[in-house]
């Protein structure tokens, strides 16, 4: 069974960075934002930090719903499933 990922970013982060939605063939969110990263290096450093994990800053859904592994990325994917990825804004 084809597992077709559709993986989107928040404009915030298309301001820096070229990062269209892609669809990818993916099992994990590690598997699915190491596919992107493969053609799209730049990108990798907005979205990990140099230990590989997930930047604070940065907040993943699946589903609608938040990450669980926000070291490793091994939540589960789903076929269709939806994979947003947001840079947090603070301030006020």
């Amino acid at each position: 069974m084809s597992i077709m990922v559709t993986v989107t970013f928040t404009p915030n982060l298309q301001r820096h960075v070229s990062s269209p939605p892609r669809e990818v063939n993916a099992t994990t969110v590690s598997e699915a934002l190491h596919q992107i990263f493969a053609v799209n290096e730049m990108l990798a450093g907005y979205i990990l930090d140099d230990q590989h994990r997930l930047r604070k800053n940065i907040a993943i859904f699946v589903d609608g719903a938040m990450i669980q592994d926000r070291h490793t990325l091994t939540d589960p994917l789903q076929p269709t499933s939806d994979v947003q990825v947001l840079q947090a804004l603070s301030g006020g």
